[in-house]
């Protein structure tokens, strides 16, 4: 094993390899993937630390859990899974997602997740968006059940708003909010990080790479990208937006050029270092389908950015040209 940093997801939640691996693209959403190299950077990623695992049963509907699925029991004790319900798929229209926080549909999700999976028990359970409509209490009134079935371990929540962390942590010990974080989008830090530093909850930055935009790859989805890649219907990505957008990257180039580092690997290390900003454990799951990248983003945890350069990089957040989606009906923003 390497020696990557480790941390531990909330208070009694599981110890992870401080940066974990979002899986979602080997199998949806960011076009054509080739699935043996997918699986070599889940082997390789293991070999240099990272232990944490994101999913969903809503990539791919259900495809990328059975993707991971070998590789989940092969090295079942040395990884943690984890996985979410919510987004549920209309069967007379698979392009759509409706959010469900309803019991009946979280029995159902969770026993899904664990036939595709091919495991008796997930490591880390996900309400994967909220459903304003149902009672936070409630939600994890029922995720509370399942880990008293043994069917779940520790509970999450992704996308949700300060106060919203607060009524679930009476309700049940969070060990992780997985929310959108990094150079490019900074909102959490009003409300959701303060309350789970308080609370002793772990941050899972989802998208810390801002999907890519950040290493540089690509600056105009519409122009660059499949016409699969859902990036492209992305504000920022597009566009005069895009154009704007890319131009706040030189501080990020001004400061890798100073590590001889890649512009991936100090997003990377900006998140990293929220931990000792905010006072929290922060595990951020940057995802890739190649090992040179795993690679890369892995050297990232021995980057320690000096105060100047974090100040170089502070305004960049706040200068962001779009909104994160194109309907942000799906975030905790509006709810905030």
């Amino acid at each position: 094993m390497s020696g990557m940093p480790t941390t531990q997801l909330g208070t009694g939640g599981p110890e992870v390899g401080a940066q974990g691996l979002g899986c979602m693209g080997m199998s949806f959403a960011y076009g054509p993937t080739d699935a043996d190299e997918a699986r070599a950077t889940l082997e390789r990623a293991l070999e240099l630390g990272v232990t944490l695992y994101d999913t969903a049963d809503a990539y791919g509907a259900g495809e990328n859990e059975k993707f991971l699925s070998p590789f989940v029991k092969a090295h079942r004790d040395e990884i943690v899974i984890a996985t979410k319900f919510a987004l549920s798929i209309p069967p007379d229209d698979p392009t759509k997602r409706i959010i469900r926080n309803d019991p009946p549909y979280i029995r159902e999700a969770v026993d899904a997740s664990l036939r595709r999976l091919d495991v008796d028990v997930i490591d880390l359970y996900y309400m994967h968006r909220r459903d304003p409509k149902v009672p936070i209490e409630e939600t994890v009134g029922v995720m509370a059940e399942l880990v008293a079935a043994g069917k779940v371990k520790h509970l999450g929540l992704s996308e949700v708003t300060g106060s919203e962390l607060r009524a679930a942590q009476a309700v049940h010990p969070i060990a992780a909010v997985q929310s959108e974080w990094s150079l490019f989008s900074r909102d959490i830090e009003d409300h959701v990080v303060p309350a789970a530093a308080e609370l002793g909850v772990a941050l899972v930055p989802y998208s810390p790479l801002g999907r890519g935009f950040l290493t540089g790859s690509f600056v105009d989805a519409a122009k660059e990208l499949s016409a699969d890649d859902f990036r492209r219907q992305h504000p920022r990505f597009t566009g005069g937006n895009a154009a704007a957008n890319a131009a706040l990257l030189e501080p990020v180039r001004a400061v890798a050029d100073a590590h001889g580092a890649s512009l991936g690997q100090i997003a990377l290390a900006w998140v990293q270092q929220r931990a000792q900003v905010h006072g929290l454990p922060v595990a951020p799951i940057p995802g890739t389908r190649k090992r040179t990248r795993v690679e890369e983003n892995a050297a990232a945890t021995r980057i320690t950015l000096t105060d100047d350069e974090l100040a170089l990089l502070e305004p960049i957040a706040a200068k962001v040209a779009g909104n994160r989606y194109a309907d942000m009906s799906f975030t905790s923003a509006g709810r905030e």
